[in-house]
């Protein structure tokens, strides 16, 4: 269980100020978790993880990459060549991220098939005259 005292109500801008409401808006984003675990992996070129990635667009991976650099959690590196080269890599505390990833990644796969058979039960049935 969480370990800090929550206050009853929450007020919005407890909130709002809460380090892991802070970190989850980064993390639960669409693209931050796989940029990251790509990252963890080795550092990618930028074009290595355009391609690796695909469906996202150049505009929301540069926009990615750099809310993960700005937190400290990439580090960009660039390459004096012609044209110059950028290389991503996860910065200590981004590898320090890793680990409680992978403990919810492996939560959600062991809880997936309760948590769509919780979700099937609360789907409305589909000729069900509604009040």
């Amino acid at each position: 269980m969480v370990s800090a005292a929550l206050p009853d109500p929450v007020p919005a801008e407890e909130y709002e100020r809460c380090p892991v409401t802070d970190v989850l808006h980064r993390v639960g984003d669409k693209w931050s978790i796989l940029i990251v675990v790509l990252l963890g992996k080795r550092p990618h070129r930028y074009n290595e993880l355009h391609r690796g990635i695909a469906t996202i667009s150049q505009r929301m991976l540069t926009r990615t990459l750099r809310a993960l650099e700005a937190d400290g959690l990439v580090h960009r590196e660039v390459f004096p060549t012609n044209p110059p080269s950028v290389e991503y890599r996860l910065t200590p505390l981004g590898r320090s991220l890793l680990t409680p990833l992978s403990a919810l990644a492996d939560w959600a796969v062991a809880h997936h098939p309760e948590i769509e058979a919780a979700r099937a039960e609360h789907l409305p049935v589909q000729n069900e005259p509604r009040q």
